[in-house]
């Protein structure tokens, strides 16, 4: 282990921030208290906190030493007193859990890393630590001899991370956010989770290939994201000004099954586009659909956030009606990778991997044998398969403009079709 970073992390794992019953809990403020006083005591006395490092051979200390920086928004100076002592008494706070779990994850993949083939030097980044922004960070140069730049991040830390990519010509694999920012010509930036124009063209093709001569309806409410996601349709719908497909749209507040049924054919399949991120909306479209699922045949197409929506994961409220999304992330974690973070996690923080520990972990290992293996050409090998664990990734570059020769970004464009009913996830198409 070398120093890295510029705050101590708070080892736990994502059952420490849940609510545990009463007899246990006194219990794991035990463990958690261990935990944070010896964290506080890494603070107080070393300037910075490391993840790992992979241990240098005597026979190959000429290789190159390769920097791996991990940022992710852990509120560490709001979490932490001036002195080390942990702030909260009931346990973590909810709003650190995604990043802590991301950083926990990306530590195990880099213990994972263990190999004398190669120096691996990897650093955690708080990107809220008041006096360590990633803004100053940058200005004070300190960044300058990383060679892979690894993010949970989003918003303005996002945007300055990008840049500095970018000017520096270091690859940034942005993570977990969902979103270019609204870059350009910046062929350094990777974007892993893939944005909702990805989708919908993710969508638009499934339509294309096996719906062709079905009825097709974009259903959606008014608003700002919803008029963006009938923009994307329209616009891939038409390349040359002629609509490819017949989409038919039908805009409402709130969706009813009598406002369905008078659009809908009992001689023909029906395809249904829920276009709108809210969760009420798609509550109200699928209760619309599920009234008319047995005179009508019907397939509800969602939006890449239908999965958190609670109505429709409930077991019994859509007995045996599927409802489909689009995701860049599929796991079904019987691999010997999964099990791998599993064993570790529960080893080393008393609890199970959530998906941001999953997304942490794939992440960070991918990139980072890439990085071991074309050091110095990673962007040319995006799509190499050999380190594979969880998901299938195709990364292309985008071109916001036709005349553009520098790519803007590179995204991942491999989406999976996944299947909700009765409660519960699987991979559709």
């Amino acid at each position: 282990m070398t120093l890295a970073a510029s705050r101590p992390l708070p080892l736990s794992g994502n059952k420490l921030f849940k609510e545990r019953q009463s007899d246990d809990w006194s219990q794991h403020l035990e463990i958690m208290k261990i935990r944070l006083l010896s964290l506080a005591f890494i603070f107080l006395t070393l300037p910075f906190f490391s993840t790992a490092q992979v241990a240098a051979d005597p026979a190959t200390s000429s290789i190159k030493k390769l920097r791996v920086g991990v940022f992710a928004p852990l509120y560490l100076d709001s979490v932490f007193s001036a002195d080390g002592k942990f702030r909260f008494k009931q346990g973590m706070p909810r709003f650190i859990v995604p990043a802590v779990d991301f950083v926990n994850g990306a530590q195990i993949a880099l213990d994972s890393l263990n190999t004398n083939s190669n120096q691996v030097q990897a650093f955690i980044y708080d990107t809220k630590a008041y006096k360590a922004s990633v803004d100053h960070l940058i200005k004070t140069r300190q960044l300058d001899s990383l060679n892979l730049l690894i993010g949970s991040v989003k918003d303005v830390e996002y945007l300055q991370l990008a840049e500095f990519a970018r000017a520096k010509n270091i690859p940034f694999i942005s993570a977990t956010y969902p979103n270019d920012g609204g870059i350009n010509t910046n062929p350094y930036l990777v974007v892993i989770n893939s944005t909702l124009k990805a989708h919908c063209e993710a969508i638009y093709g499934f339509l294309l290939q096996n719906h062709g001569a079905d009825k097709v309806f974009l259903v959606r409410k008014k608003g700002a994201q919803e008029d963006k996601v009938a923009s994307y349709f329209k616009t891939i719908n038409e390349p040359d000004g002629k609509p490819l497909l017949n989409i038919q749209v039908i805009t409402a507040d709130s969706i009813t099954s009598a406002i369905l049924k008078k659009r809908l054919d009992t001689t023909r399949q029906s395809i249904i586009v829920g276009g709108s991120l809210d969760e009420t909306f798609a509550t109200s479209l699928t209760e619309a659909c599920y009234e008319l699922r047995e005179d009508y045949s019907l397939t509800l197409v969602g939006m890449p956030n239908w999965d958190g929506f609670k109505n429709l994961v409930k077991k019994d409220r859509f007995t045996d009606f599927p409802i489909y999304f689009t995701t860049p992330y599929f796991n079904n974690k019987w691999d010997d990778y999964s099990k791998m973070l599993t064993n570790g996690f529960a080893k080393k923080y008393k609890g199970k991997p959530s998906d941001m520990a999953f997304k942490g972990f794939e992440t960070t290992y991918l990139f980072t044998r890439l990085l071991m293996a074309y050091s110095g050409d990673m962007m040319n090998h995006l799509n190499d398969r050999t380190f594979k664990l969880f998901s299938d990734y195709n990364f292309r570059p985008v071109l916001l403009k036709r005349d553009n020769v520098v790519p803007d970004y590179f995204e991942n464009k491999h989406l999976y079709f996944i299947q909700i009913m009765n409660g519960a996830t699987s991979r559709a198409w």
